[in-house]
């Protein structure tokens, strides 16, 4: 347990936890922490005394299968702990995000509606993240909706299975408690031959407006066209929360 402990102070003082957790739960998850040290330094400290009273118990020999399994369980704990400290923490990447089956989810998110916009002005639209547009996609594929609505997202590239030589994803991941149950959820942007210039998982700003997808083998309805797909560098909170 110390080593798991340890392990999370390390992420949290080098500013990674938030690649593994909500930031809503950092604090509290601090706060375990340094109360599980606690603990520890206490049990360490507080030794029970050794009964003379009664033999009853004494020398019981260890079996050999039980002792194999504690000892292979404190072998892992250690491996787990060492691993997170060790290794670079890493983002949920294109892979996950093909696994989990992108926008299948969106509108549990508590997002955009239709509604809410309609009486927006052009310049709102600016700001709008990539989960509000899926959100809207979603929920209408009608194009007079999305006429002169400009759009700026940003994001990770993930290829549209459908037609992954034209149509990728402009994709972020939504957490809500940890990067366990994170959603992946992105835009389509349709850039025939994009992969000439760009690879699966490189981050980019995409500019552009929705119109008619392009594309005869996709199922998406609309997508963005792109008018500048600009690379960027991963943000330091890759998730959207």
């Amino acid at each position: 347990m110390s080593l798991a402990v340890t392990a999370t102070l390390w992420l949290a003082i080098a500013g990674e936890l938030v690649l593994y957790i909500h930031p809503r739960y950092i604090v509290f998850t601090i706060t375990m922490a340094v109360l599980a040290v606690g603990f520890v330094v206490a049990s360490a400290c507080v030794r029970p005394h050794a009964s003379h009273d009664s033999d009853e118990g004494a020398d019981v020999p260890i079996g050999r299968w039980p002792k194999l399994l504690t000892l292979t369980a404190v072998g892992l704990a250690t491996a787990l702990a060492v691993s997170m400290v060790a290794l670079p923490a890493t983002t949920l990447t294109s892979a996950t995000a093909q696994q989990r089956d992108i926008n299948s989810t969106v509108l549990d998110l508590g997002t955009t509606d239709i509604a809410s916009v309609t009486a927006g002005s052009a310049g709102a639209f600016e700001t709008f993240s990539v989960v509000d547009w899926a959100s809207l996609l979603r929920q209408t594929s009608d194009l007079s909706f999305f006429a002169n609505k400009p759009v700026v997202v940003s994001g990770f590239i993930t290829a549209d299975p459908e037609d992954p030589e034209n149509l990728f994803y402009v994709a972020r991941f939504v957490v809500t408690c940890c990067a366990v149950d994170a959603q992946p959820v992105g835009v389509p942007v349709y850039a025939p031959n994009w992969s000439s210039n760009l690879k699966i998982d490189d981050w980019v700003e995409v500019r552009g407006e929705f119109a008619t997808n392009p594309s005869q083998l996709s199922s998406q309805p609309l997508a963005v066209d792109p008018s500048d797909i600009t690379p960027i560098e991963q943000p330091r909170e890759p998730y959207l929360f």
